[in-house]
């Protein structure tokens, strides 16, 4: 199993528009949709851990306003990272 640096450089690397970039919206994206997967394995297991379940809320409501940014800036862009993470809309 990669490590937690390996895995976002390997993200990151992945989604990046450019060659320097790592804050772009899609980058940001990707790895909030990485970690919100974790933690929602994460809950499998743990049921009644509501303080992450805040925590993944949070973390869902931050990618859900990226994701609006995005639709409106480049609405190409949108709809290729919606299709390359698997999102429904």
């Amino acid at each position: 199993m990669a490590t937690v640096k390996e895995v976002k450089e390997q993200i990151v690397t992945d989604y990046k528009t450019h060659g320097s970039d790592t804050g772009s919206s899609q980058v940001q994206i990707a790895l909030l949709s990485q970690r919100i997967t974790e933690l929602t394995a994460h809950f499998k297991i743990h049921k009644k851990d509501n303080n992450s379940r805040r925590g993944l809320l949070q973390l869902v409501s931050r990618r859900r306003k990226l994701l609006d940014y995005l639709k409106r800036r480049n609405i190409e862009e949108y709809h290729e990272i919606i299709k390359k993470l698997g999102l429904r809309r």
